[in-house]
């Protein structure tokens, strides 16, 4: 127990502590304030609450990738978890003659957890410093063509990890080694050591030989280091990036609830109060996008996946977030008083990088605090685009088809059926009470590759029965493309036209063969549906193929001699979850299939989302589409089948550029070959 000098002494620096940390958390608090948007209400948060708390306690999506690095982090952070109550114990024990929870069994099992977790998170840490300080695992670092603020390139990220990893060693190690001499001090005094806390009683037994005076001293010394070095540094949390252990829980409470991982939030074109759409400084981001900055725990898992940063381009999404970090603490002050922070294309993200995101969603897929960098680009995109009318110029085409023509193709509507010449397809004109209305898609009805997995999907909905019908000249671009390289008022305009169509058909189910029309009609259009949903249900033609082989109405045998695998579509499977789909239609077809190591949720992007398809590609070491197609190519296979018009482009071209042979073919094309009849 404390002396009353002692006692007094600590109670004034906890009011110093508690002072100096209010007015660091305060700043935090109105640095994310000046973000956009309004904070949630309590009953959103209240309904978030027990969804929020597990993801907090089990981390998110940290177990998905480096499983090694993911344990040695559990036991630090669940470690502190527990830690919060061992500190209030060595509190109450400093000054109170009482052991923590009594001498029975709860005290024990008490002690005996406090002394395993100690062990564990002083484990964990030396790992990390390993790993950082010593074998400089180049997954932490960045390429030298990302932008960097200063401070990181000056190694601002291994000075605040080292002085953040010493903190943790010493006041952990002290509050073992005070524990240790307590038990000394037992010893001698008893007779016995304790038994509830076998590292700290084994580490007792080197005090032996002291006296008590000694062990007394050792004690208060361990006592005061251990706590005193947590009165030191809460005030100095806000500024470490070991803020994110509060802020990772906000950032899960903050996350509206989506359709999808990749449901992009609408601008609302008819405030005339607006005279700036999209971001292009800190302030502007929606304020979940701040404590993004404060969230990031710099694992860089998520440059990892990233599709660009893999091929050299210029994104890093985790230099990004580190970026808005910095950039924050440097300028905390003045953002929490209103001034207005310099263009994150000076110093956070260049302007190429904006450029080179496909929109796959793998980060935000990824991250383990729940950080969604995509959606941060997709605001600066929105910025260039729509403010400052700046975007690459590839993009015009694009932009003057779906605005003139209603695709991105720029061809005329009256060739929408041409790819259907031949085959019965009639139109909702024809069969207004069809099962199922067919969006073909602007692919499927231009692109003459696509066109192949058009008719295609037709032979096989008549070959089993399926009473369908298109919309033929009626059909436009759903606008994700658009969307997704800033032209928010060309979506707008796209989706409001389409649901005025749609509604007029008042079809009872959907199905598309593209994964881009599945998300915008069926995730995005019930934004600008005046609030409601509307009332039709999106489906991908391989779950519609999987549904007609369970019912026994689709049977088929694909002969393939060679090895297949499948390529799943970032907007198939990452944004909606469709990934049994297409592996139960090519099981169906006894085809043997051979996983890539990224697929699933967690596959790789075949480069052609975020408009990348309608652009010429950023600067980088290789093509997205090259990187992908190799790691098809290394499982052996001799087809890559794929679920999307656009991944079946991009693949192709791949495959055609290697030159080794290897077929690229949608799902729905291995089945009609595969059918007994012609199905015409």
């Amino acid at each position: 127990m404390l002396t009353l000098v002692e006692k007094l002494l600590f109670l004034a620096a906890v009011a110093v502590s508690i002072y100096l940390s209010f007015v660091q958390f305060r700043r935090v608090y109105d640095v994310v304030r000046r973000g956009a948007g309004e904070l949630p209400t309590r009953g959103e948060v209240a309904g978030r609450l027990w969804h929020a708390a597990g993801r907090w306690l089990t981390f998110g999506n940290m177990w998905k990738s480096r499983d090694g690095a993911g344990v040695f982090h559990a036991l630090i952070a669940w470690g502190f978890v527990f830690y919060l109550l061992v500190n209030v114990g060595d509190v109450v024990q400093g000054f109170f003659a009482v052991r923590f929870l009594g001498a029975g069994s709860v005290g024990a099992a008490y002690r005996f957890a406090a002394d395993i977790v100690t062990v564990g998170i002083l484990i964990g840490m030396v790992y990390f410093l390993v790993r950082r300080f010593v074998v400089r695992e180049r997954a932490l670092g960045y390429s030298d063509n990302v932008m960097l603020v200063e401070k990181v390139k000056a190694g601002g990220i291994g000075r605040d990890s080292l002085l953040v990893g010493l903190f943790i060693l010493l006041h952990v190690g002290f509050r073992l080694l005070g524990e240790s001499f307590a038990i000394a001090l037992e010893r001698q005094v008893a007779g016995h050591g304790d038994a509830a806390q076998p590292f700290a009683n084994g580490m007792s037994l080197l005090w032996g030989g002291l006296d008590a005076a000694v062990l007394t001293v050792g004690q208060h010394v361990g006592w005061w280091v251990a706590l005193g070095l947590v009165l030191a540094f809460v005030p100095w949390f806000p500024r470490t990036k070991h803020l994110h252990l509060i802020m990772s829980g906000v950032n899960f409470l903050a996350r509206p609830q989506r359709s999808s991982l990749g449901e992009l939030p609408p601008l609302d074109f008819e405030d005339e109060t607006i005279e700036e759409f999209g971001a292009a400084r800190l302030e502007q981001l929606p304020w979940p996008h701040l404590v993004d900055a404060y969230a990031c725990i710099m694992c860089n898992r998520c440059q990892d996946v990233c599709p660009a940063y893999v091929t050299g381009k210029e994104l890093s999404p985790a230099a990004l977030e580190v970026n808005k970090r910095y950039a924050i603490n440097e300028r905390a002050e003045a953002m929490a008083a209103g001034e207005e922070t310099p263009p994150l294309l000076e110093y956070a993200i260049s302007e190429s990088a904006v450029w080179a995101c496909t929109a796959c969603g793998a980060c935000v897929d990824i991250c383990p605090v729940g950080n969604e960098p995509m959606f941060d680009i997709m605001h600066l995109r929105r910025y260039q685009a729509l403010t400052e009318n700046s975007f690459p110029g590839t993009l015009q085409q694009a932009y003057r088809g779906i605005e003139r023509q209603g695709n991105p193709w720029n061809q005329s509507a009256r060739e929408r059926l041409a790819w259907a010449e031949g085959l019965a397809v009639p139109t909702v004109e024809d069969k207004p009470d069809a099962d199922v209305l067919w969006w073909v898609g602007c692919a499927p009805s231009y692109d003459p590759r696509a066109r192949e997995t058009a008719r295609a999907f037709a032979k096989v909905l008549n070959h089993a029965g399926v009473s369908f019908a298109v919309l033929g000249e009626m059909e436009s671009c759903t606008g994700d493309a658009a969307r997704r390289s800033g032209r928010e008022d060309l979506f707008w305009g796209m989706a409001e036209s389409n649901m005025e169509v749609l509604n007029e058909v008042a079809p009872r189910r959907i199905v598309t063969t593209c994964p881009h029309c599945l998300h915008s009609i069926g995730k995005e259009y019930h934004q600008y549906s005046g609030g409601g949903t509307p009332q039709w249900e999106v489906i991908h033609h391989t779950q519609l193929l999987s549904e007609l082989v369970a019912d026994r109405k689709l049977e088929y045998n694909v002969e393939q001699d060679g090895v297949v695998t499948f390529h799943d579509p970032c907007y198939l499977g990452r944004h909606n979850g469709i990934v049994d789909a297409p592996r139960t239609l090519l099981e169906a077809g006894n085809i043997a299939l051979e996983e890539m190591p990224r697929h699933g949720q967690q596959s790789f992007c075949c480069g052609a989302g975020g408009a990348q398809f309608w652009k010429e590609e950023e600067p980088g070491e290789r093509a997205v589409s090259a990187e992908r197609y190799a790691e098809a190519r290394a499982t052996g296979a001799d087809t890559v089948a794929v679920g999307c018009p656009f991944c079946l482009t991009m693949m192709s071209d791949a495959a055609n550029a290697a030159q080794d042979g290897v077929e690229v073919k949608d799902v729905v094309e291995l089945i009609a070959e595969g059918l007994d009849g012609s199905g015409q």
